[in-house]
Parts: structure tokens; sequence; C-alpha cells
């Protein structure tokens, strides 16, 4: 493995399936759940199978494995030592982290107890994070301004963390963890694989090991083998229960195979085939043991979930890269160059649409799927190209 060259060329299948599956969470997480087929939406987590809505989630976990390295790279040929590129990955983690706390307690919000409105609560919020995390232009001119605007957005936090109440007079509760959040499951997901890709860098095998040791805990978390390390769960549980860091690092070992690959970009698509296929029939294999269920992060569902999204990858690998048609996947090109924005772009309008009770979500009715369905595609869509425009003018997330 050592002799393998690594390629340099940028993939820009990364970039769209990271959109296409940017657009596919947009997508389900806007349908009307009854008034669409039920192979749409989340399967119940004791029910033995898993819809589109679960797969697309560990779709975009592995395309984070999938871009870590060649962030890394980047940063370290700019110059970055290790040990600035881990304290990078550290901050990252933490923000994702904190973003993702704060958006799982606004559903437990409380404006009786706060003295403020649920939905002008979340636009504080989400215009705070935009304003500390945005990646400002590089304007000497600005800077006072822009940090000021940082400064604004931390502010907000605060104010907004303090009158925070939840729970009913009798028993008032503040801000918790709780399962940490979509953002927040990406952000431990990060660590493990990052932290790994800094310090094992481009060697395959070790990476390959240690994704095999991510399954391994899997098994024997779900398998109730774990019990012993309870106590940590509270903070870590999404480490050691493996499933997330298990999906991070499929895309991660996928990355190393197309970055070294020694056989020509045919053959790698060969591979990734090759591997979709085995880890779709491992999936099957655990089933005889573990439902497949992404509520509980079972073994079955993940590897099931990294078969899909080899597959998946390797045809558009084929397609985008190899040949060269890419101009029909070019709306979902802004939505994976800028994830985070396209994510969280959207609840602000939500709750704007919402706070201002203006009827655009007509279409969320059961008498007709059709109407349903395209609804919510066309909301994903529109989502897509207004993260776009943010780009143009500025706004953008970067962790």
């Amino acid at each position: 493995m050592q002799n393998l060259k690594p390629t340099t060329k940028r993939i820009l299948s990364i970039d769209i399936m990271r959109g296409l599956t940017l657009f596919l969470m947009l997508f389900v997480n806007d349908l009307f759940e009854p008034g669409v087929p039920g192979w749409m939406v989340h399967t119940k987590g004791n029910v033995d199978g898993m819809g589109l809505a679960d797969w697309v989630f560990p779709g975009f976990l592995f395309m984070v494995g999938m871009a870590i390295p060649y962030a890394i790279n980047s940063r370290i040929k700019n110059g970055e030592t290790k040990l600035k590129v881990f304290q990078h990955i550290i901050l990252r983690t933490a923000s994702l982290l904190l973003i993702g706390v704060l958006m799982i307690n606004h559903g437990r919000l409380n404006s009786g107890l706060s003295g403020i409105n649920g939905e002008l609560y979340a636009i504080l919020m989400y215009v705070s994070i935009f304003l500390i995390w945005n990646r400002y232009p590089e304007n000497s001119k600005l800077k006072k301004l822009f940090l000021g605007l940082k400064v604004l957005g931390v502010l907000i936090l605060i104010i907004l963390a303090v009158i925070f109440k939840a729970g009913d007079p009798a028993h008032v509760t503040w801000i918790k963890t709780g399962w940490w959040g979509i953002l927040g499951l990406i952000g431990w997901g990060y660590l493990v694989a990052a932290t790994a890709s800094l310090f094992i860098g481009q060697r395959l095998v070790p990476t390959v090991i240690l994704w095999f040791s991510f399954i391994g805990i899997n098994i024997l978390f779900q398998s109730g083998m774990l019990g012993f390390l309870s106590f940590l769960n509270p903070v870590f549980g999404v480490i050691i229960s493996g499933s997330v860091p298990m999906i991070v690092l499929a895309g991660l070992v996928c990355s190393l195979i197309l970055k070294q690959s020694k056989f020509n970009p045919g053959k790698t698509a060969g591979i990734f085939v090759v591997l979709g296929i085995l880890s779709l029939a491992a999936g099957f294999f655990l089933r005889n043991w573990f439902i497949i269920s992404k509520i509980h992060g079972t073994p079955s569902w993940g590897m099931i979930c990294n078969g899909i999204s080899l597959i998946i990858f390797a045809l558009l690998y084929w397609i985008i890269d190899i040949q060269g048609k890419s101009k029909w996947a070019a709306v979902f090109k802004p939505a994976g160059q800028n994830s985070l924005t396209t994510y969280l772009a959207p609840d602000v309008i939500y709750f704007i649409i919402w706070g201002l009770s203006l009827p655009l979500f007509f279409y969320k009715q059961e008498s007709s799927q059709l109407l349903a369905i395209c609804g919510s595609l066309g909301w994903a869509l529109t989502m897509v190209g207004f993260a776009a425009l943010l780009s143009k003018i500025n706004i953008r997330l970067k962790l």
C-alpha cells in the first residue's frame, strides 16, 4: 500500500453526493408523514425495516467521512501543524455539539416561563449561529465590523441560554444534552474519523482495522455487552454505541481508496461496488440477530446503509468523474460545498413562516400524495437555491 500514489484531482462526485444527500434530508424532513407513502419516511424504532428517510442521514455521514482527508490535507499543505489541525478538530466538534444541543432544546422551550415567543426564540438562535460561525470575507477594512457581529451573536446566545426554561411551573428545567441532535451526532462521528485521519494519515490498512473495530463495538453495544461503560453514555454515548463512527469511518476508508488506488478509475468504481455488495450482505447477515433499525442504530442498519452509500457513490463517480457528465447535477454542487448553511438556513424560513402564520404549506395534506410529495420536492429545491444565494452574498457557515 505504501507504493500507491495519491490522486490530487478534485473529485466532483464527493460534492455532488453530499449535496444530493442534503437535498434529500430537506425533502424527507419536510414530508407530511400521514400524506405520503410509508417507504419515504422513518420506520418505527421497533419495526424491522427502513425507508428512504432512514438512509439519508447515514448517507450524509458517509460523505462526511469521505471529505475528511481532503480537508486535513489542505490544512497541512497550508502550513498548519498536526497540533493546530487537531485543535481545529476539537473546536469544530464542540461547535457542532453546541449547535446540536441548542436545536434540540428549542423544542422543549416553555414560552410562558421563558417570556418569549417560541418562533422568535428560534429565529434569534439561528441568527446568532450565523453571526458567530459565518465565514466573513477577507477584508481588512471590515474586520472590526465582522468581529462586532460575532460578539453580538455570542451575546444573543448567552441571553437566550439565560432566559431558557422548560417543563412546567412546578418542575422548571434548563438546557440539557439529550441525544445531541443531528449536528451533535455528526460532531461525534467527525471527531473519531478526523482524529484517525490526522494521526493514521493515508495508511489504508490501519484505517480499515479501526472501521472494523467500530463495527465490532456497535455489535457489542447492541448485544448489551458494554453495560459497564454506561456511566459514560451521557457524554460519550454516541462513540460507545459505535454506530455513527462506524458509518463515518466507512466513508473515510472509501476516500483513502480513492486517493491511493493503484487501479484506473473504472476499476476503483468497481471496488466500491464490490465493497457495497459485501456491506449489504453483512447487513442482512447481521439481521439474523439485530433488526434493521435507524432509531436503535443497529449494525444491520448501519452496514446496509454503508452498502447503499458505496454503490450510489460508485455510480456517481462513474458518471461524473469518469464519464465527465456533471451538468445534470450542478444544482446539488453548491449545497455540497456549503452543507451546514444548506441544512440550517431552511429552519429560519420555517420559523418565520410559522410565526407569521403564512399559508405556504398547503401541500401538507392527506388527500393527494402527489401534491404532498411534489410540495416537499419543491421546498427542498427552493431551499437548496436559497442556500446558494446566501453563499453568493457571503453568508455561509464554516466551522
